[in-house]
């Protein structure tokens, strides 16, 4: 199993998760919920945050946690 593989396995459509840290002026504030939408072919994480923002997430650079 790849990287995408796995994290498609560990993050399927509709999951939840929670953002604690973003390095993005732009980026839902830390404690935001949303919703995985997809993966894409180079393992981000793709959210539709419960702020209406649609930021992916990079497992190397963001911090998170499925809840």
């Amino acid at each position: 199993m790849n990287k995408v593989e796995f994290l498609r396995k560990m993050y399927p459509v509709g999951c939840k998760v929670k953002l604690h840290h973003m390095d993005d002026p732009f980026a839902p504030p830390c404690g935001t919920i949303g919703e995985v939408t997809w993966v894409d072919d180079i393992g981000q994480i793709h959210v539709k945050w419960e702020n209406g923002s649609t930021f992916a997430l990079n497992i190397k650079l963001d911090s998170f946690s499925r809840i």
